[in-house]
């Protein structure tokens, strides 16, 4: 059977921007909550540390997880992330429509 697909919802706020804030989402495979955010925050963490040596941001882990990309300026606030089961694109706009 195959494992779960998790997203990772991560509180971010601007260190450039008082009161700008919003969420980052991490999306993989992973068979509990806490390896879900386990694996998103290394390749977060892998992702920070490639572009702040200049390097490309590693893709394509066996899992599913990765990061499309590094913007520095962002506090992401670890102890607050929220994993659960993937269900849909727009889960963080809490269930609400949006144009797109």
């Amino acid at each position: 059977m195959p494992l779960p697909y998790f997203e990772v919802d991560v509180p971010i706020r601007s260190t450039q921007t008082p009161g700008l804030e919003g969420v980052h989402v991490f999306t993989g495979w992973a068979d509990s909550r806490s390896a879900a955010v386990k694996a998103a925050h290394e390749v977060y963490d892998a992702a920070r540390a490639a572009s702040e040596a200049g390097r490309e941001i590693p893709h394509g882990r066996p899992d599913g997880w990765c990061a499309c990309g590094y913007r520095s300026g962002w506090d992401l606030d670890w102890p607050a992330a929220k994993a659960g089961p993937w269900r849909s694109p727009h889960s963080w706009l809490n269930s609400r429509p949006i144009d797109l």
